[in-house]
């Protein structure tokens, strides 16, 4: 008996953080709005002691050669946040936004010092009660508006095969035109990326490849930008990519000695 309480009594912390994680799962589906915060896949930090240097250049830096790559469906924005609670100082950070992939990165004097830093984020799609309820008003107004001339029962005929029209179309709608048209309409986009929008190979790999190049590159700017002063970085923390250990890169093959 007294095993059984003990092991009923250990349990109890692990039945009282899944039930706060279902409860807070439906209130962000009820309540939630978007998703800001995200997951963070990777992280790096270099400082250096005694040294200077205007953030909006290095942030100017990025930007005119990220622009010379012309990375597609890439958005770029400079963001302000806190440093504390909403009445402290701000911190601009450069946002490198992609395929829900953002990445954020920081430039700025602390104390004497100075550091870089660069973190990935993935803000997923995530559907919410409201999206729901925005689509079925749609519907709704829709079937009213087709009633008075099909009657009730071909009003209901044309909802049902509109709607599987529509999901065929957000189906098979990945890496065109018509992709890009439906990633800017409201509650549409969230929708089609959350439930259709289809995880191509291609899409994989491009991706990939924005998560390792794009943080690399940053990061080489910011010792090339110490260097010229002297300097030298001193890497401080580092969180690799989760998908790092997966996809390392491989040198290139040597020719063959010819015989």
């Amino acid at each position: 008996m007294m095993m059984l309480a003990a092991t009923l009594t250990m349990a109890t912390p692990e039945l009282k953080t899944k039930k706060a994680e279902i409860l807070r799962a439906w209130f962000d589906f009820i309540f939630g709005f978007e998703n800001k915060k995200g997951d963070l896949l990777g992280h790096w930090i270099a400082f250096h002691d005694n040294f200077n240097f205007p953030p909006q250049d290095f942030f100017d830096a990025i930007e005119k050669e990220l622009q010379a790559r012309k990375i597609p469906g890439m958005e770029i924005s400079r963001e302000e946040f806190a440093e504390g609670g909403m009445l402290s100082d701000k911190r601009i950070y450069l946002r490198l936004f992609r395929e829900r992939l953002a990445l954020y990165t920081c430039a700025a004097p602390f104390g004497t010092g100075y550091f870089f830093s660069c973190r990935t984020v993935y803000v997923p799609a995530l559907v919410r009660l409201w999206h729901i309820v925005a689509a079925m008003v749609f519907f709704g107004v829709v079937g009213g508006l087709l009633i008075k001339p099909l009657g009730i029962t071909f009003a209901a005929v044309a909802m049902v095969a509109l709607m599987f029209a529509l999901a065929a179309v957000l189906g098979n709608a990945a890496m065109s035109d018509l992709d890009t048209l439906l990633l800017k309409i409201p509650v549409v986009a969230t929708i089609y990326e959350d439930w259709f929008r289809a995880d191509t190979y291609f899409r994989q790999d491009t991706r990939l490849i924005y998560l390792q190049q794009i943080p690399a590159f940053i990061q080489e700017l910011a010792e090339d930008i110490t260097a010229k002063k002297g300097a030298r970085l001193e890497q401080q923390y580092q969180l690799p990519p989760i998908l790092g250990d997966l996809y390392k890169r491989v040198p290139p093959r040597k020719p063959e000695p010819e015989k």
